[in-house]
């Protein structure tokens, strides 16, 4: 593979080494499991949102650690989660493009490896769980943007019944909600008798009582969307609680460290795609088991507010498992007892996803969120086909706003990104006003200090983005997304 920089280089310019925080040791491996959320911001009761219902992860959270800020290093899954599956960033090792090297010889970069390759050879039972009895618990879901590597876990079934008589044991589960849920849309009121397995999919959201936000027009398609997601959380947590009660009953759960965590932002319009907060911000929740001596971060029923990149989950994760963090990991180790200094920054980054080729930056303190457009012209409008068909509030608002009908911040929503954005999420969540372009005294210091912290992470890291991708790479891509969700009109 060619790089813009040598790979040893760029990580040695991050000051990472490998042996910063040892492995648990000789300690009792645990169980390690990962309930992986498909596109769900901090949107759970126990992080204050009202509609939900959501009792399996309140409970979780309640006897764990709920982290307050986490950012995935992509507001998409496929480089996202090639992140946090090797710890990374998708755009030092190539990755950063939607769904890309799924049909060439690329192969990751020397020292690079899967996460479960390196659990395998510790001695754990990997695997991608779908089923538990006979209920669906998971997608079997992989969306890496590499395919030459090998099989990524030990089971070929990935069935829960495999677990108990394979420990110590890693097992990943794709969440079906709320993904899956957008293609196949029904009526309102169909979407109140919604059945999962053996129980209801909860119903708590309705147009009447959410509050969509500010950015969207008032309209009856915005809230009903609003609601569909919501209710798609508390369906989640449903399939969750299956999961949680069997841990009990084949007596895993003292032995079993639960990480549940989305692999990127909210399914919305102005969410998933693009790197706002409501893109990046993801939940994350851990409960350490009875039967392992806890790490001093750890404390149960309190929120962790530090600042942590999804990326951290990795290098953690093996930690856990009692792994030697390898060379050159851009991954951070948070807890222990002698865990990596605090971020003070999460980065990310988004470039094509699908078609759609917008290039964009990001950086997050948890206060101030500094976002660089390198795309002219990009914006909400830009076509992006799945978007067009799959999120209605899209062309909607398309709609509305030809015939003069949006105001306020849905109307300035319809105009391009400017190159440089910067929003107080203290003072401002839903990133309605951007500062950046009048800054006062007080927000030009943060908007300085962002800027060059962009700037340092994009140059130490071997930031890839400036490099374009082949022309015949690319135009395949929009034959592909026209065959699955066709074209609107107006582009024809």
């Amino acid at each position: 593979m060619k790089t813009a920089l040598s790979l040893a280089l760029v990580l040695v310019a991050t000051g990472i080494h490998a042996a910063e925080n040892p492995p648990v040791g000789d300690a009792p491996k645990p169980n390690i499991l990962w309930i992986v959320g498909e596109n769900f911001a901090n949107d759970l009761g126990c992080f204050g949102q009202e509609n939900v219902k959501t009792p399996h992860l309140d409970a979780l959270a309640a006897a764990g650690v709920r982290y307050t800020n986490v950012y995935a290093t992509s507001p998409v899954c496929a480089p996202s989660r090639s992140a946090f599956f090797t710890g990374m960033y998708q755009t030092t090792t190539d990755m950063h493009h939607m769904r890309s090297h799924r049909d060439d010889d690329f192969k990751l970069p020397p020292g690079v490896r899967p996460l479960t390759h390196r659990l395998h050879d510790a001695g754990y039972f990997t695997s991608n769980l779908k089923t538990l009895g006979g209920k669906v618990i998971g997608t079997g879901k992989l969306d890496l943007n590499f395919v030459n590597e090998g099989a990524l876990y030990t089971s070929q079934t990935g069935k829960w019944g495999e677990l108990k008589e394979n420990q110590p044991f890693f097992a990943q589960v794709n969440m079906p909600e709320a993904e899956y849920d957008i293609y196949d849309r029904k009526s309102a009121e169909k979407q109140r008798v919604k059945w999962v397995g053996e129980e209801w999919h909860p119903q708590v959201a309705t147009p009447e009582n959410v509050t969509p936000p500010p950015y969207y027009p008032e309209h009856k398609v915005v809230r009903e969307e609003w609601a569909r997601y919501l209710n798609s959380v508390s369906g989640a947590d449903v399939r969750i609680g299956w999961m949680l009660r069997q841990l009990e009953k084949d007596g895993l759960a003292d032995d079993t460290i639960v990480i549940f965590f989305s692999d990127n932002g909210r399914l919305e319009a102005r969410g998933i795609h693009w790197p706002f907060d409501s893109g990046l911000h993801v939940p994350m929740i851990i409960r350490w088991p009875e039967n392992l001596p806890a790490p001093a971060q750890i404390r149960p029923g309190e929120p962790d507010e530090r600042v942590i990149s999804l990326l951290d989950l990795t290098a953690t994760t093996l930690w856990m498992a009692g792994v030697e963090r390898p060379p050159l990991m851009q991954s951070r180790i948070f807890l222990g007892p002698d865990a990596d200094p605090d971020r003070t920054y999460a980065f990310s980054a988004r470039d094509r996803i699908d078609e759609t080729e917008v290039r964009m930056r990001s950086v997050s303190d948890g206060r101030y969120h500094y976002i660089r457009n390198f795309t002219p012209g990009a914006g909400f409008l830009t076509l992006n086909r799945y978007k067009e068909k799959c999120f209605l509030v899209k062309p909607l608002m398309r709609e509305l706003h030809a015939a003069g009908q949006l105001k306020g911040p849905a109307a300035d929503l319809m105009k391009p990104f400017p190159d440089e954005m910067l929003f107080d999420l203290e003072a401002d969540p839903h990133e309605i006003h951007n500062l950046a372009a009048r800054p006062a005294a007080d927000h030009r210091v943060a908007l300085e200090r962002l800027r060059a912290a962009l700037d340092t992470w994009m140059v130490e890291t071997g930031d890839r983005g400036a490099i374009p991708e082949p022309r015949d790479v690319v135009a395949p891509f929009e034959k592909e997304m026209h065959d699955w969700f066709g074209t609107p009109e107006w582009v024809r």
